[in-house]
């Protein structure tokens, strides 16, 4: 199987948890993006749900697809999100926001009873920080900011370059927030912990890429078939 035909398959296992009147937070990234595929088609069959979206990419994709959407505001309660991950550990530990969407992720996560990752199977690790770390920043200030964030990792002893991302045509990326990313290259983040209680402490921070107890469950798929880490139930 290609690796998209496991993002598929992890999808699909987590369409079997949304039942009716459901109150669904939709992730973003590539198998997110299945998910809300397999969703549509139950929806056209008759499936009744209420979404939550974590982007503005996966906005338009429900919507096309004919899914009920709403607002936090106004539904600020959910009971699952489906989201993917860059990386998870065993701890279900993540690092997200490779698609530049942590903050509205980890909103919507936090608003949750219950968030399963779907992924194949590639992105468990034993250690996070082989991804790069996406730091959510404002613009104002940003050398100040990058200094403290560089301060922040080496005293988490995960000390590595910092990169201000950029779109393909080298202008500076804005999140749907209107900020910018760092990405962090630790390669190996020994405390997520500490790190990313070092990174909250720093104004010029918006957000960061450490989703720490918030997933309940991931769904990976490789090609021995489906690993579940965490309750499903």
């Amino acid at each position: 199987m290609s690796p998209d035909d496991l993002k598929k398959l992890a999808a699909a296992r987590a369409l079997e948890l949304v039942t009716p009147g459901m109150r669904l937070g939709l992730g973003t990234g590539s198998t997110a993006k299945h998910f809300v595929d397999l969703l549509g088609a139950r929806v056209a069959e008759g499936l009744e749900v209420v979404c939550v979206s974590t982007s503005e990419a996966t906005e338009a994709q429900a919507r096309a697809l004919a899914i009920p959407m709403s607002t936090l505001d106004e539904t600020p309660e959910l009971d699952l999100t489906i989201d993917g991950a860059d990386e998870v550990d065993r701890e279900l530990r993540l690092i997200k926001g490779g698609g530049a969407a942590l903050l509205r992720e980890k909103i919507v996560a936090a608003a949750s009873a219950r968030m399963v990752v779907i992924a194949d199977d590639t992105k468990l690790v034993e250690r996070l920080g082989r991804f790069p770390l996406p730091i959510e920043v404002v613009p104002f200030g940003l050398e100040a900011t990058r200094r403290a964030v560089l301060a922040a990792m080496e005293k988490a002893a995960a000390p590595g370059e910092l990169v201000l991302r950029r779109k393909a045509d080298g202008s500076i990326l804005l999140t749907d927030g209107g900020h910018y990313i760092l990405d962090a290259h630790p390669g190996v983040i020994a405390d997520p912990e500490g790190l990313a209680a070092a990174l909250s402490t720093i104004p010029g921070v918006v957000e960061h890429g450490l989703f720490l107890g918030l997933a309940s469950a991931a769904i990976l798929a490789g090609r021995d078939g489906l690993i579940v880490l965490g309750s499903l139930d």
